[in-house]
């Protein structure tokens, strides 16, 4: 401790830095969220826990959709890591063909609208749904899509791409050997599959079932489309601020969300440090075991196209419900639609691009500054800082956008209506995927480069410019790629922060969808996919030209 603190203070630079990301973290990610529990224990300056002992006291209009949340969330992350783990080990683990495109399929719901799918669900399966008049037509039966069955249908296709990522690195890492030695004393394949592949990737499951979990629990967008009769804390929160004008309430169901999303989010990084659980000695093999049997590669690539024809379907549906006139009542196709969106919509556009612009490069920078300081610095509260630059991917937008209302709606911070609050909402809930981008990264980078330009005199910012950033330029740019895609898909928290001056695409879309004009909606969704996937394939040519020219100075 006191040699960390000698080396600050030979370098006042680096102690700069470290204090005003400090300050930067403790503003715009600490004070928020004091703000909202402070709002859910005081009430008129006095303290008030009354909602509190109304939920412990089994009050309906708060156990009920703290129950509900909690149903959502345990059926989407079991039935979305069990989809989740199916393409995962087919793209690994088998010899499928369309591996590449299988891939992209699964990452569509990563690039779109969080409540783009309930839309689409309300055009396949709602009461004027395609598929719904069919089955009336035909058999006369009928359903009700809204409430739990759409919840569950429509997060688990959202959020399922988050179990097949985190398992893909998982059964990506394991020893094919393990597989072929058990193979060879005499297993059977389903044996080995139950005794040796699953056992070694139960520490990934757990990781994606709580990832799932967390991400289904503080979804916003789908439930405030579909839930219907069946509420859910992140939307009862929403109405009770902004239809009830009911802050203590608001805050209360909060705080109440807030418990179970950090204890999943203490769980999952819990799994993910212990992921060295199920590494092998040695140095394994880089080709995985194919499964070439007949009765387990064709199952299995069955599977994987049903999953990705209903994610097509899906998509295809929102691309179709965006030419037609007036959806439930007339087919015809137009591009009216489009012209609605290019005209009325054109400032919210205009207006999403800017701002996720301007949140973009901040983020990417002050997401590898972050970690560059905690994987390479040695510093008092080291820890502190990891942990508080990461709270906000845990902590459920719709609290986020909660707090930055109650903390920056008067002075000396008022920025209620401005475009500076979406900014810094979309910059601190965004970047601890560029944070985590960036130690990745740099894990991967020889400290010895770093403390030879300390050796030869250069000092922290001059290290970092010169040499740090540069060589975790590839991060940077794909940790901003993921930053932009998710400011201009965002919905949860800046609802609660946008102003008449300064709307949103997605707001926007939302308002179409409360409004019921599905097809002017799905028209939006289409919009926002095509500007999210070029900018994503622009930043993706940038990342190549990087590595490229990386190379040549190489040689």
């Amino acid at each position: 401790m006191l040699n960390e603190l000698r080396r600050l203070i030979h370098d006042p630079m680096l102690l700069a830095v470290i204090v005003v990301v400090f300050a930067l973290l403790g503003l715009f990610i600490g004070f928020p969220l004091v703000k909202v529990l402070q709002t859910s224990l005081f009430h008129r300056g006095s303290f008030d826990p009354t909602y509190f002992l109304y939920f412990l006291e089994g009050r309906a209009y708060l156990l009920r959709p703290f129950l509900n949340s909690l149903t959502v969330g345990a059926l989407v992350a079991l039935a979305g890591t069990i989809v989740g783990f199916i393409f995962a080990y087919a793209v690994t683990r088998t010899d499928i063909p369309g591996k590449t495109a299988f891939r992209w399929i699964a990452m569509f719901p990563i690039i779109s609208p969080p409540f783009l799918l309930a839309l689409s669900a309300l055009l396949l399966l709602g009461r004027n749904g395609i598929i719904t008049r069919f089955v009336q037509a035909m058999w006369g039966f009928t359903w009700n899509i809204y409430g739990l069955p759409g919840l569950v249908l429509t997060e688990t296709l959202a959020y399922f791409p988050l179990a097949f990522m985190t398992l893909e690195g998982v059964l990506s890492g394991i020893d094919p050997a393990l597989e072929e030695s058990a193979l060879d004393l005499g297993a059977s394949k389903l044996r080995t599959f139950f005794r040796v592949t699953l056992p070694l990737a139960t520490p990934g499951l757990a990781a994606a079932l709580l990832l799932v979990f967390i991400r289904s629990l503080e979804d916003f967008g789908n439930p405030i489309v579909i839930q219907g009769r069946f509420p859910v804390l992140t939307v009862q929160a929403y109405l009770a601020i902004t239809g009830m004008y009911n802050l203590p309430l608001g805050a209360t169901l909060c705080i109440i969300l807030l418990v179970p999303t950090l204890l999943a989010f203490i769980l999952q990084r819990y799994w993910v440090t212990r992921r060295s659980f199920v590494t092998v000695t040695g140095r394994p093999s880089t080709a995985g075991l194919r499964s070439t049997e007949p009765w387990v590669k064709w199952p299995l690539f069955g599977a994987v196209c049903l999953l990705a024809g209903i994610i097509l379907l899906f998509y295809g549906m929102v691309l179709y419900g965006s030419f037609t006139t007036l959806w439930g009542v007339n087919h015809t196709l137009t591009l009216e639609n489009f012209q609605y969106v290019f005209s009325t919509g054109a400032s919210y556009l205009l207006n999403t691009l800017k701002l996720a612009g301007a949140a973009t490069p901040l983020g990417g920078i002050l997401g590898v500054l972050i970690a560059y300081l905690v994987s390479r610095k040695r510093f008092p509260g080291r820890v502190a800082m990891d942990l508080l630059s990461m709270l906000n991917f845990a902590v459920p937008g719709i609290i986020v956008g909660i707090g930055y209302v109650l903390a920056f709606n008067t002075p000396p911070i008022q920025l209620t209506g401005t475009a500076a609050i979406i900014v810094l909402v979309f910059v601190f809930q965004r970047m601890p995927v560029g944070i985590r981008e960036g130690i990745a990264m740099l894990d991967q980078v020889d400290p010895t480069i770093d403390e030879a330009a300390s050796d030869l005199g250069a000092g922290f910012f001059r290290t970092f410019t010169r040499i740090t950033l540069p060589l975790v330029a590839p991060a940077v740019v794909a940790g901003m790629a993921y930053m932009f895609s998710a400011c201009v898909t965002s919905i949860s928290a800046v609802i609660m922060v946008v102003s008449a001056r300064w709307q949103l695409i997605t707001v926007a879309l939302l308002h179409e969808v409360d409004n019921a004009d599905l097809a002017q909606a799905a028209a939006y969704g289409v919009v926002i996919i095509l500007v999210v996937l070029g900018v994503i394939l622009l930043l993706d040519q940038l990342v190549g030209r990087v590595l490229l020219g990386r190379g040549r100075h190489g040689r």
